[in-house]
């Protein structure tokens, strides 16, 4: 069994305003041209950033007057185009026989708030599964979307992918799960400009011993481009910081010899785990402890 996948990371333009049909249009266009390159450069799986089609602007949502933030209204949103885009792009990934994960908003049944979404679309050009995002910002459990409830892990080609969601970066139990779960990837799709979450999905890589691929806009790429990080944090491959879209390209291999991912994968992880199950627990100090840690000599 192939224990090699390559994975392709975009950095698409992400427009805000999801009551304008025709950059929705665009957005899909671009998506889909990105996945051609994808194919062509010989990827299995590409990742778009959170809200690929759209990530809507509280601001343009909000149904109070200028400058006041108060509950979306979702009713301005041409939901019939938005899912034209997203059939559209789930047949591309049927002709080219390619897998896509890119995000957008999940509509609910009225009066509940959509979901702020992760669609996983299959090589057959289907719609298998998708994730919803668990931990929102307070903007956006205030006044935008419903939150889910669950993990997601899908597979390719035997390789496990864990999803997760822009300020899930902050939540290091969601990176944890994942890890318990035996993902060899954690997609991380974001709409942020900021340096830091990048440096957060670094230390991921190396504290949990798996891959991160960490999608963002193309319009905030000057400070951060979207990347893939290996066991062991260390970047993979980039994409250009210049503002345009692109794709970082990288290997996940299970059997990679770069000494890094080797002690990562194949002896961090698997030793922080025996830790973690209680490796110390018969090793501990008996009787007393107060006579073992004096501070005299």
């Amino acid at each position: 069994m192939a224990r090699t996948l390559r994975l392709a990371v975009a950095q698409s333009t992400v427009p805000e305003d999801p009551t304008d049909p025709g950059t929705l249009r665009a957005s899909g266009a671009e998506v889909r041209s990105l996945m051609r390159e994808a194919d062509a450069a010989g990827a299995r799986l590409v990742q778009f950033p959170e809200g690929a089609i759209t990530y809507p602007s509280k601001h343009v949502m909000s149904s109070g007057p200028p400058g006041v933030l108060e509950a979306s209204d979702w009713s301005r949103v041409p939901w019939d185009v938005l899912r034209e885009e997203a059939e559209s792009i789930a047949d591309l990934a049927g002709k080219l026989g390619l897998w896509v994960a890119f995000g957008s908003i999940h509509p609910l049944t009225p009066p509940n708030r959509p979901h702020n979404s992760l669609y996983v679309v299959c090589d057959q050009g289907r719609l298998v599964t998708r994730y919803d995002k668990r931990f929102l910002s307070n903007t956006e459990v205030s006044f935008m979307y419903s939150p889910g409830s669950s993990p997601l892990v899908f597979e390719i080609d035997g390789i496990r992918f864990g999803c997760a969601l822009c300020i899930e970066a902050e939540f290091p139990e969601v990176f944890a799960e994942y890890e318990r779960l035996n993902v060899h990837c954690v997609l991380l799709s974001v709409m942020v400009d900021d340096a830091a979450r990048a440096m957060v999905a670094q230390a991921y890589g190396r504290l949990y011993g798996y891959w991160i691929g960490y999608s963002i806009p193309a319009q905030f790429s000057a400070t951060v481009p979207s990347g893939i990080v290996a066991p062991g944090g260390r970047w993979l491959a980039r994409c250009p910081g210049n503002g345009r879209p692109a794709l970082a390209v990288a290997d996940i291999d299970l059997d990679a010899t770069d000494a890094d991912i080797d002690v990562s994968v194949r002896l961090a992880r698997p030793w922080r785990r025996l830790a973690r199950a209680g490796l110390y627990d018969d090793r501990m100090v008996l009787g007393d402890p107060r006579s073992e840690t004096r501070t005299t000599f």
